[in-house]
């Protein structure tokens, strides 16, 4: 055993000397579903429906739970993980969330196909299955039974009805911004659609909240270089929303549709 010992420390000693065992030691060390944050994200019906190429009709008019995300260790070692799940055999199953159903349908539905249950499957395959190393979200039933409880406790929509902001209106980011920062304490992730040809302003479409794996809030900014979004959702497109700039916001009261 002493010499091939021996050989290893050797073989791995000159690996690092020239350079080329760093990724292996970065797979090792940080595997890719290692993660420290969660994203509670909420997107606004309307802003959605704009997005899709399919007809959209009668949304919701209150905020609804996109997902909730992660993020992932291995992007700050500019390692993206380009697997859409962390494990492939744990299927979803509607029967396990049976008695959620009502509260899925009302604040977790799939607003472009309604009677469909794929928004959710894909949410499970792509970030459930992830979070699951958590014992707190180690389930199907836990991991949605707690965004559920995360979204109820933030009271989103209530707040926002409360400091009279409302659709059909035009805001500053900092407006927005300011607001949530002052009623939870820390600073949300708020994601816009650029403005298209014919449009002056852009269109509020996502904002997350964050905790920890303690479910504590806290901060949802990044520095820019740990700001990659390799794990972005891209059921509802999101690859056209991008962070707000700092300017005029338009929150969109009815369906218009993107031709």
């Amino acid at each position: 055993m002493k010499p091939v010992v021996l050989y290893l420390f050797g073989y791995f000693w000159l690996a690092v000397c020239c350079g080329s065992a760093t990724p292996k030691l970065l797979d090792s060390s940080h595997p890719p579903h290692e993660w420290n944050k969660l994203y509670l994200v909420h997107h606004w019906p309307v802003t959605v429906c704009k997005m899709s190429e399919n007809p959209c009709k009668d949304p919701p008019m209150y905020w609804t739970i996109h997902g909730l995300w992660y993020i992932n260790l291995s992007w700050f070692f500019h390692r993206p993980d380009k697997s859409e799940e962390c494990n492939r055999t744990w299927h979803f199953n509607r029967s396990e969330i049976q008695d959620l159903l009502g509260d899925m349908k009302q604040y977790w539905p799939d607003i472009l196909h309604p009677n469909s249950t794929q928004f959710w499957k894909h949410e499970w395959d792509k970030h459930g299955t992830c979070v699951a190393t958590l014992e707190s979200l180690n389930s199907q039933k836990k991991y949605f039974s707690k965004a559920l409880e995360l979204y109820e406790k933030l009271q989103f929509n209530s707040y926002l009805s409360k400091l009279g902001i409302k659709p059909g209106t035009y805001y500053q980011l900092s407006t927005i911004r300011d607001n949530l920062t002052n009623i939870y304490g820390v600073t949300p992730k708020i994601q816009c659609i650029s403005p298209e040809k014919g449009e002056e302003v852009q269109t509020i479409g996502q904002i997350k909240i964050c905790f920890t794996k303690e479910f504590n809030l806290r901060n949802c900014t990044e520095s820019k270089a740990n700001s990659y979004s390799a794990h972005e959702n891209t059921f509802f497109r999101p690859e056209e929303l991008s962070i707000c700039t700092d300017s005029l916001i338009y929150y969109p009261s009815e369906v218009q549709l993107n031709k």
